[in-house]
């Protein structure tokens, strides 16, 4: 009975996480991107004359999303139209069960393992996932029953496919290095020192693969300048059809694809929950772990926002040209160097 509890209240702890940093970067977002073209932001929202920055912002954004008009319009296909963002959140939910926020910890004379859904292909079931959500933006353009939401929708699953491809390629190298499909094993494996002094996390031992990843992360969770199949206003996007809480759906799922592809970089390329030089034992080891994770994932995010309000968005073909011509060819190079490497260290 104490381990389902634990289980239940571990995968809570991991909807907050990403439902509440989702919101949280809504504000980030406007907020930054305030800054970097020299404007006050978002600042109206308010409680009692209390404005605090603009932090009420995402409480204001949600509740008008939940209280706007579901509009439908009628050329649509229906059982299409509400289906797709359902799928699309849920797959991105879905992989926050196997993020490794914490190792660990001995407390009441048992063990409490800060992973929500320990596995021992954690990798394989976040990028599977991750792959299932295209068929939501699929989805979405069909059910919009015309060839603008259509086009969207496939403009946005080649970019996907081409991305996860890359993914999948450019971990390739670091999950031999480490020797495990098993993400709370991967972290472990980064626990040891170099030379005494280096921490032998995933950014120093495959700083290629660190790079490549983030970019294709970028990518495949559609944030500028990869944000061709939204395109707000410019370009005709997969949820053209789409209005109020569902509209806010494909948005949070972005917003969650973002965190996921964040808390597997820090996972995979920092250390995910280890402290250097730092022994985590006992319920305070185990809060330190939490804090560890949850500081290099927001660290990634701040740098994948900054990005965001930095580059120009690139044309679609300079996009896919970019996937399959660089990143993937790079991807495979350092996977075979790693194998050469660690055949020639043996």
């Amino acid at each position: 009975m104490i381990p389902l509890a634990w289980s239940a209240a571990m995968v809570g702890y991991a909807l907050v996480f990403g439902l509440g940093l989702a919101g949280f970067l809504g504000w980030v977002e406007r907020k930054q991107s305030a800054v970097l073209q020299d404007r006050i932001g978002a600042n109206r929202a308010d409680v009692f004359g209390w404005r605090i920055i603009g932090l009420f912002h995402p409480v204001a954004d949600g509740i008008k999303l939940m209280t706007k008009e579901d509009f439908v319009p009628r050329h649509v296909l229906r059982p299409f139209h509400g289906l797709a963002p359902a799928l699309s959140l849920g797959c991105c939910l879905a992989c926050l069960a196997a993020l490794p926020f914490g190792g660990e910890f001995q407390a009441f004379g048992r063990a409490w393992n800060l992973q929500p859904w320990p596995s021992p292909v954690g990798l394989v079931y976040i990028l599977a996932l991750l792959g299932l959500g295209v068929h939501g933006v699929i989805m979405a353009g069909y059910a919009a029953n015309s060839n603008y939401g259509l086009l969207g929708g496939l403009r946005g699953a080649a970019q996907m496919v081409a991305y996860e491809v890359c993914m999948a390629a450019v971990l390739a190298g670091p999950m031999f290095l480490y020797g495990t499909l098993d993400l709370q094993e991967a972290v472990r494996a980064q626990g040891r020192l170099i030379a005494g002094i280096l921490p032998a996390w995933g950014v120093f031992t495959q700083p290629l693969a660190f790079l490549l990843f983030l970019v294709a992360g970028m990518a495949a969770s559609k944030r500028i300048p990869f944000d061709l199949p939204e395109g707000e206003s410019e370009i005709v996007g997969y949820h053209v059809e789409y209005s109020g809480m569902k509209f806010g759906m494909f948005m949070m799922s972005d917003f969650i694809e973002n965190i996921v592809v964040c808390g597997l970089g820090a996972a995979l390329f920092l250390g995910g929950w280890q402290v250097p030089f730092v022994a985590l034992t006992g319920p305070l080891g185990g809060a330190i772990m939490l804090a560890s994770f949850f500081a290099k994932t927001c660290a990634l995010l701040f740098l994948l926002m900054q990005v965001r309000w930095t580059l120009p968005r690139l044309r679609f073909d300079q996009l896919l040209d970019l996937g399959w011509k660089s990143l993937l060819p790079l991807s495979l190079a350092n996977f075979l160097l790693t194998v050469w490497g660690c055949y020639l260290w043996r």
